[in-house]
Order: structure tokens, then sequence, then C-alpha cells
């Protein structure tokens, strides 16, 4: 596709979940508006969005127990589980909009009811499982959740996961029928093609090399199409959404907020099931609690899953060191994101964070043998024969400096930063990313056109009917939102 013009309204740099998300708000809310989107692969949802890439849980923290902290006194803290559950109904909500309006078709081709699951063994972990359901279950939005110790239940629920387990084993579990599996991959490219049916220019196999600052208030982007010819684009807003890659392009820019920070990748692989009679006897994403030494990312889940619509279950995930910021990148992506005005912060969270490095290592050297062991402390009947290891997607943490110190790795949220002037934006970081893309370009354009937000509020509010409310204190809308997201987006739940 030839150039039709060199200055855009906004560019968006990668043609992912973030990005297309973005993009399709701005196309609603600004009609008029030029978009450009520049995404190096040659097609959209190619990195971390991705179904290969990510464990396509819809966090929503009804199974991942690492959103649910139990203090020192023993009591759980449940802040971070409500307020991801809230963001993911927003994310609900706007894919059900999107649904309605006929903006995007079949809604169960990336999105399919499910349930989720937690399951823990010892006795320290069956009480932490046990003050985890109390603290939730008096939440409105967590009060359909289940708990259990009884072994016949808990084999109705995974029978993988029960067959041959050793009764002498405390063992218990949790379950939501609410849950949901989502191919990101797949909402992604819907959404690009709807932007492109807008007139949005989505250029593919276009790599931005540079962004710099231009006169009259613009930016302009170097970026080199497939054929090797580099050329100049101008835009009066960028979105740096370019995942592992948004690192590297915010250094470029010089601005202050691309200093004295850096990013540590995490690689990921699983384990997938080829044999369809055990695939057909698991149905739900079942959680456990986190290896010692791993990071709050690295949680071991039995996993079903629908990739093409077709049935599948996997397990993992087991974490690597690898030093690319992208799955398509260069070995050299983490070396070259040391600057002088970050090196200090490197070199902090390098120091801190040694038991990590080697938990990452040990990761990397684990064999089939030891990675089938660790299947089996979830499904102890798996055979080697039966599973095969595959790539995952990469993961860059961010590491700044803080009020705890320095090179402090941030594992538990998204950030999205901004220039000054609010011209430009970035998104760092990878959890929980997907399941909250909606909340995060809300909160982008609140931050970045504060101007225009007033305007905007009206139609956001109709995209997203729990939009500014305190969705907590709310129960009956609760309820109506989750009635009517699971009416348009065909959210019935399918048979095993």
């Amino acid at each position: 596709m030839k150039y039709e013009t060199s200055t855009s309204d906004v560019v968006l740099i990668g043609a992912g979940i973030m990005s297309a998300t973005l993009g399709v708000l701005l196309k609603e809310l600004e009609p008029d508006w030029k978009l450009t989107v520049f995404e190096q692969l040659g097609s959209a949802g190619g990195e971390s969005s991705n179904e290969r890439n990510n464990s396509g849980t819809g966090h929503a923290a009804l199974c991942e127990l690492n959103y649910t902290a139990e203090q020192p006194d023993g009591t759980i803290d449940i802040e971070a589980a409500v307020k991801i559950n809230e963001r993911f109904q927003l994310s609900r909500q706007f894919w059900a909009h999107l649904a309605k309006r006929k903006l995007i078709e079949n809604p169960s081709d990336f999105i399919t009811g499910l349930p989720h699951m937690s399951f823990v063994k010892g006795e320290a972990h069956v009480q932490f499982l046990k003050k985890r359901y109390d603290a939730l279950s008096a939440h409105p939005l967590f009060q359909e959740i289940e708990y259990s110790e009884d072994r016949e239940q808990l084999t109705e629920w995974f029978q993988l996961i029960m067959n041959n387990r050793s009764s002498d084993e405390p063992v218990a579990g949790t379950k939501i029928d609410d849950g949901t599996d989502v191919n990101y991959g797949e909402l992604t490219r819907k959404m690009c093609n709807y932007l492109e049916q807008e007139d949005v220019d989505i250029h593919y196999n276009h790599n931005v090399l540079d962004i710099k600052q231009a006169s009259e208030g613009l930016w302009e982007l170097k970026v080199r199409d497939g054929k090797g010819s580099v050329r100049s684009h101008r835009a009066k807003f960028v979105f740096i959404g370019a995942g592992g890659g948004s690192l590297p392009l915010l250094q470029k820019t010089g601005l202050p907020e691309g200093k004295h920070i850096g990013g540590f990748p995490i690689s990921g692989q699983y384990l997938e099931c080829t044999n369809p009679e055990i695939i057909e006897k698991h149905y739900a994403k079942v959680y456990g609690k986190n290896p010692p030494g791993a990071p709050k990312m690295v949680v071991p889940h039995l996993d079903t899953r629908y990739i093409g619509g077709e049935k599948k279950l996997i397990f993992g995930p087991f974490a690597g060191f690898i030093p690319k910021f992208l799955k398509s990148g260069s070995k050299k992506e983490f070396f070259t994101s040391v600057k002088p005005n970050n090196l200090f912060t490197m070199a902090a969270a390098g120091i801190k964070n040694f038991s990590l490095m080697q938990y990452l290592i040990q990761q990397l050297r684990l064999t089939k043998k030891e990675r089938m062991n660790e299947l089996r402390e979830f499904f102890p009947d798996a055979k080697d024969e039966d599973w095969e290891l595959k790539i995952a997607g990469q993961r860059v943490q961010v590491i700044k400096d803080t009020s705890e110190g320095k090179g402090i790795i941030q594992f538990s949220d998204t950030e999205v930063v901004h220039s000054e002037d609010r011209t430009l934006a970035a998104l760092l970081g990878g959890s929980p990313g997907a399941s909250t893309s909606v909340s995060d370009m809300v909160r982008l354009l609140e931050d970045c056109f504060p101007t225009k937000l007033e305007h905007w509020k009206p139609k956001i509010k109709e995209m997203i009917p729990s939009y500014g409310e305190n969705l907590s204190a709310q129960p009956e809308l609760i309820g109506e939102i989750k009635r009517s997201t699971m009416k348009d987006l065909a959210l019935e739940r399918k048979e095993k």
C-alpha cells in the first residue's frame, strides 16, 4: 500500500491487541481522524497477542492465586483481584458492544465460556485456599465461587488432576463458571479488519526505525518498508504499542520518560497434549500455586484452549531467559537497551534478582522428563508420548527506580507512560496485559486527551456501560453486565 499522505492525526506502532483496541476506540470517538498503523510483521496479532504466545485466559482473578496475597497476619488481601476483575468487565463490555453493533462478526471465534478453577495440595495451601474463598465469596464480583475439599466433588470438577492422586494428600479446589478462554490473536485480527474497512492504513512489514519530535508540535517517524525503502511519516499523536519493542522505541524519542528505565525479558514454553482422548477429559482452566523462587507471572496451570475452533489442552508455563524483547526479534535487543542513563538501574536489578536469574536458567535446562514430572504434579497419569513442547511468546517486564529502591522489576501490572505534552504514549510491561487492554487504553485517552474527554464520555459510556462507575458497590449492575455480555458474546458454555 502506498502512502496517500505523510501526516496522520494518530500513528499506532504495532498491530497487537493494544493498538487495535486504541484504534477502534478512536475510530468510534473521532471517525474523521486519520489513523495509521505500522507493523513490522506480515499480519496483525503476531507477537504477544497471538494465540500461541499466551495462555488465552480472560484474566479476571477468578482462579489466579497470585492476585490474592496472604498478609503477615494471615488475612487475604483481595484488592488486586477486585481491580483486575473490574478491569476485565470493561473489556467484556467493549467486546460485546463491537459484536452487538456488528463491527466484528462471530464473537465465538475469539471468546468461549469456560470454568476457571484453582487447585492446591498440602495442608498450608489448603488453608490458604479456604481463606481466599471466604474473602472472595463475600464480594459481589466473586459471589458465585464454589469451594470443596471433597475428593469426589473435585474429581467431577477436574478428573485428570484427581485420578490416581494419593489419598493421604490434603487437596482443595475452587470453581467459578463465569470464566472465559480468549483467543486474543483472533480478536486482534477482527479489530484490525474493521479498522481497514474504516479506511485506516495498516502497513504490514514496516519497521519504525526512529522517532523524533519535529516542528509544529508533530512527531517524525523514520519507517522502513518490506523492500528496504526508508521514508518519513509525521503524526500529531504517537502510540508505541509494540509489546517488547516498545522500550527501545521509547528510548529513541529522547524523552525523560524513556530514561532510567529498563526491560527484563522472560521467555515462555509450554507442553501441549497430542492425545484427543485426554483432551476431551478436561474442561477448565485450572491454576495452582507459584513454584518456590518463580516470578509471580509463572503460575502452573492446566488449560483447555479453543484455537481455530479446535479444542486443545496445554500445561505451563516453563520460564526462561533469552535476551530478546520480541519472539521474532534479535538476541541483541536486551543488550542494546542498556544505556548510560539506565546502567545503574539495570545493574541494581541484576544484583537484587540473582536468584530469579538462577531460576530462569534452571528452567531453560529442564529436560523433557523433568518437565513431565512437573506436569505429573498436576496430572499424575500424564504420559510422555502424549505431550510435546511448544515455544510461547516473550514478555518484557519493566525495570525502574521506585520508592522501594533502584532496579525494581515490575511484575504486577502493565504501565502506560506518556510525554509531558501528552502527544506520545507507550505501553510497557506484560501482565495482565491483553485481558485489561480496554481499561488500559481508556486510561490512555483520559491521560492524553483531557480536552476531548468531556465530549467523549457519553460515547465511551455507550460502549462501556460501567465506565466511571464503582462496579463493586452495585451488585445489580454486575448481574446486568454479566447477563448482557454473555448474550452479546454468545458465551453459552460448550459441552465437554
